[in-house]
């Protein structure tokens, strides 16, 4: 059996010479597709760290640039609150004048106007209905209190309209 075992002897060595060399040759192959795929995964960190922060820049001025155009909308309709106010105040403050005037008795209220009567004028000559000359009526304290009012709420619906309208003009479609 020795010599069988001799002749066995150098094929086992080599067999055993191989797959020490196969498996160091793996190893080495090993360490470096490790290496390799720890750089790859270091590069991969550094370009995702890189996305991140471009994203991140992207957002904040986009951000800023929201705000930014919040704070001119703020400041347009600030303008034109103060704006529509102004006029609506003074035009309240013209016809609270025009009121007092009317209420001092140093002007009445009239409005002009005709007196019709079967589809056509009345001539005054013969009307004795106490209409003057038939082109203006006189109205009581009352009637042209109510008149009054009646055109501060067109003043103030006027102004609210005008403003809305601007608004939507100048601040909505920005």
């Amino acid at each position: 059996m020795s010599a069988i075992w001799l002749k066995i002897l150098p094929y086992i060595a080599a067999l055993l010479i191989g797959a020490t060399g196969s498996w160091m040759w793996q190893a080495n192959s090993y360490d470096k597709i490790m290496s390799d795929k720890d750089k790859v995964i270091s590069d991969n960190k550094a370009s995702y760290q890189a996305d991140l922060t471009t994203v991140a820049n992207a957002g904040a001025a986009q951000a800023r640039q929201a705000l930014e155009k919040q704070q001119m909308a703020e400041q347009a309709l600030a303008n034109l609150d103060q704006k529509a106010q102004k006029e609506k105040t003074d035009g309240l403050a013209e016809n609270e004048k025009l009121r007092r005037t009317a209420a001092d008795s140093a002007r009445r209220l009239r409005i002009a106007g005709s007196c019709h009567s079967g589809g056509g004028d009345v001539s005054s000559p013969s009307s004795a209905s106490g209409l003057g000359d038939a082109r203006t009526v006189e109205l009581s304290a009352a009637a042209g209190s109510t008149v009054f009012d009646i055109r501060a709420g067109i003043i103030a619906d006027q102004a609210a309209l005008k403003t809305l309208q601007e608004y939507v003009t100048n601040v909505c479609r920005r």
